[in-house]
């Protein structure tokens, strides 16, 4: 067998797998209304889920340098996280505030 050739086959059963594992809450519930538990993962799974990345993502804040408190060092992430929190109260868009809090810190690392 050829790379090519296995590289399609991997392909194929890749996203035929990825297909069933999207379409079986549709073949499964098509006809019945779901359990309250899926409701619930449903509404709050999402929010635990961005508060969980959020504490990931500030874990490595310094706030002191040479037993000093260290402004430049926390002030991207205060600024990132306060765009994505404004933006995000503001239009309502996930992929908006996330990807403009990442620029602001990005940029703000760099400029800082």
């Amino acid at each position: 067998m050829t790379p090519f050739t296995a590289l399609i086959i991997v392909t194929f059963a890749s996203s035929l797998i990825i297909f069933c594992e999207r379409g079986f809450p549709f073949f499964l519930f098509a006809r019945k209304n779901p359990p309250k538990i899926l409701s619930f993962v449903e509404k709050y799974i999402p929010p635990m889920i961005m508060a969980a990345l959020t504490l990931y993502c500030l874990k490595d804040m310094n706030f002191t340098q040479n037993n000093q408190i260290n402004f430049q060092g926390f002030i991207p992430y205060i600024g990132g996280l306060g765009v994505t929190i404004a933006l995000h109260l503001w239009k309502r868009n996930s992929l908006l505030s996330i990807f403009s809090g990442t620029a602001v810190f990005m940029i703000l690392i760099r400029v800082l």
